[in-house]
């Protein structure tokens, strides 16, 4: 197990972000023999603003690693947070470090995307995409991205993990992230029973639909046990979902400027139907 976890700690940078791409690779060769949605667009155009926000999302991460690596000094030194208070197992250390990250930096961060008005501008960005596919998962205004990281950063430091168990919890979010909004279908059966446990590409989608009350549903990113927990789970009938956000239907969803600029656009409404 140290050797595994060694192995991430040691991860150079070019194989952090050779592992993005490569899944990012993986999900959209599958979405040409797979696809769950099969409603015709120009893929390279719109992948073109979500690779640009990506590049954005990147030098982000840049700078946080800087960051992070002085918090995960002090907790080693100051020997604070919640794995310091008890004995256990490294790979259970591991699993609730995982959960505490996935509840804290992905459903409750998410959640408070939405209900949060200024932050849930920030967010219409991600929503705006009327094609969501595997690209959509790197679709994130700069500073929606810089809030996420902020919280995972929270996380951190109230587990007082280390970094290794940090740098696996990003490897697997890539992975998730990539999944869950991969144009793909899975057999409906298998998706909605890996769905008691973890998130998958048709639950995912209603977070994706145009209209409340499913746009506020869905949150997880890993695993789906908050979205069950916290009476936010839904699992419908999947063709009946529409992608985009009503409240920013009339924005160009593949013009880069225009999307930069949602949270600060008038004409985009407060309200959502």
């Amino acid at each position: 197990m140290d050797a595994f976890l060694s192995f991430f700690e040691t991860m150079p940078i070019w194989m952090k972000a050779g592992w993005v791409f490569f899944v990012l690779a993986v999900f959209w060769v599958l979405e040409g023999y797979y696809r769950l949605v099969l409603k015709p667009y120009d893929k390279w155009k719109h992948a073109k603003v979500n690779l640009w926000l990506l590049l954005f999302v990147m030098i982000i991460n840049a700078v946080f690693g800087l960051i992070t690596v002085g918090i995960f000094i002090w907790i080693a030194e100051a020997e604070f947070g919640l794995l310091h208070l008890f004995e256990a197992p490294v790979w259970v250390e591991l699993l609730l470090s995982l959960l505490v990250l996935d509840l804290i930096a992905q459903y409750f961060v998410h959640y408070l995307l939405h209900k949060v008005p200024w932050m849930w501008r920030l967010h219409i960005v991600h929503h705006s995409d009327k094609n969501v596919d595997v690209t959509t998962g790197t679709r994130h205004h700069p500073f929606d991205f810089i809030i996420r990281e902020s919280f995972a950063l929270v996380a951190v430091v109230i587990m007082g993990m280390p970094i290794a168990f940090y740098l696996f919890y990003r490897i697997l979010s890539v992975l998730f992230t990539y999944l869950t909004h991969a144009n793909i279908s899975l057999p409906p059966r298998l998706d909605k029973a890996i769905s008691w446990v973890f998130v998958t590409p048709n639950m995912h989608k209603f977070h994706h639909h145009f209209q409340m009350p499913w746009t506020d549903t869905n949150f997880g990113n890993m695993f789906s046990i908050w979205d069950r927990l916290f009476g936010t789970f839904v699992y419908k009938n999947v063709e009946d979902i529409q992608y985009g956000v009503d409240i920013a239907d009339h924005v160009d969803d593949t013009n880069l400027s225009a999307q930069l600029g949602i949270p600060f656009n008038r004409s985009v409404r407060k309200k959502r139907s």
